[in-house]
Formats: C-alpha cells, structure tokens, sequence
C-alpha cells in the first residue's frame, strides 16, 4: 500500500514564487504538539526508504500520527544528484503538496532513479504531482535550496550520525533502516508511558 496523501490544495508554483527558507522549513506530518517526535533521515533514491514508506510509514500514520500520538519530521539526506534533484522538486511542491509529492517520488523510484535521461523522467514524475517540466526547471536551478538541503544532510551526519538511509530518531532513540512497524511501535509506546 502506498501512502499517497490528497492532491488538493493550491500548488506553491515556481521556486520563485516561495522563499528557499520557506521550501526548507521543517517537514512535518502530524500535529504540531504531538507528545512523540519521529525524525526520519531518507533519500528518494534509496529502495529501503521507499520500502518503509510504503510498507511501515501508513501503518505509524494510522495508529499514531493521525491519532496526534506522532509527529514525524522528514528530513532530506539525498544519496546522489538524481536523490537531491528529487528532494528539491519535493520542496518546491510547496507545503500542503510536500508529502504527496514524496509519495509520488518514492512510487516511481525505479523509473526516474534509473532512467538514461534523468531530468526528464523527474519532470514526468513531478507532472504527476501537478508540476510542469518548466517548474522543475526553475526548481532545480534555486541554488539556495539545493545548499539548504545539503546542509540539513550535513547537519543529520554530524549531530545523529547519519551515513545511510532510513534513520530515524524517535523519541531520542536511534534506529536505522527499513524496520518492521513492531520496533517503532515498541518504541513509540514506551515513549507515550512517560
């Protein structure tokens, strides 16, 4: 099953049109004041990632963001230029499109990671999530969000130690890869008793 959230909503439109600062501000799925935190580091190239997205993520999202347990805090760690292009369409989407995309981005993973012409596959990938070709365009040449998301992957390796994807910080607790829901959930109850 793959977590496609709504399309709805107004599309941010071109780089421009939003401040790298906005397309870089924190990510999050759930409410706000959500007594767990859950920070994901992921790459949209990364097939363990795409795994957890589709496999783990909707069942976390049933039982405990949409419930206002879990707030999950997605951040970029891009393995590759093709990743880090797709982090940046990501951002450009604009907030109320921000997870769409993503799951639009991890469904077809295996065509635009490994497609001879990879810009033209991420813009008929994007196309799908309501960007044109154009759009993606500006996107990928806003230099200052391409440095804000390699910063943000910077900052994951030297503050928690990420060097793969997924990882994932929960409730102050380290856990890397593409685990079974169980281990989030033990974990995440154990936070919810304190």
């Amino acid at each position: 099953m793959t977590l496609i959230l709504a399309l709805s909503g107004p599309f941010a439109g071109s780089a421009q049109a939003q401040s790298a600062q906005d397309m870089l501000a924190e990510k999050v799925l759930g409410k706000a004041d959500a007594p767990v935190t859950m920070i994901e580091y992921a790459s949209l190239s990364c097939p363990h990632c795409r795994e957890f997205h589709e496999k783990t993520l909707p069942a976390i999202k049933e039982k405990y963001i949409d419930t206002g347990k879990v707030k999950l805090i997605f951040r970029d760690f891009p393995l590759g230029q093709r990743a880090l292009a797709a982090h940046m369409v990501a951002s450009c989407a604009g907030p109320v499109r921000y997870f769409a995309m993503l799951s639009i981005l991890f469904r077809d993973q295996a065509i635009w990671a490994q497609a001879p012409d990879g810009l033209t596959a991420i813009q008929a990938t994007a196309k799908k999530g309501g960007m044109s070709p154009s759009q993606v365009d500006s996107c990928l040449r806003n230099e200052d969000l391409l440095q804000g998301i390699q910063k943000t992957a910077e900052a994951g390796n030297k503050e928690h130690g990420v060097d793969s994807t997924p990882f994932f910080i929960v409730a102050g607790e380290k856990v890397s890869g593409a685990q079974d829901f169980k281990v989030f959930e033990e974990i995440i109850e154990r936070a919810l008793k304190k």
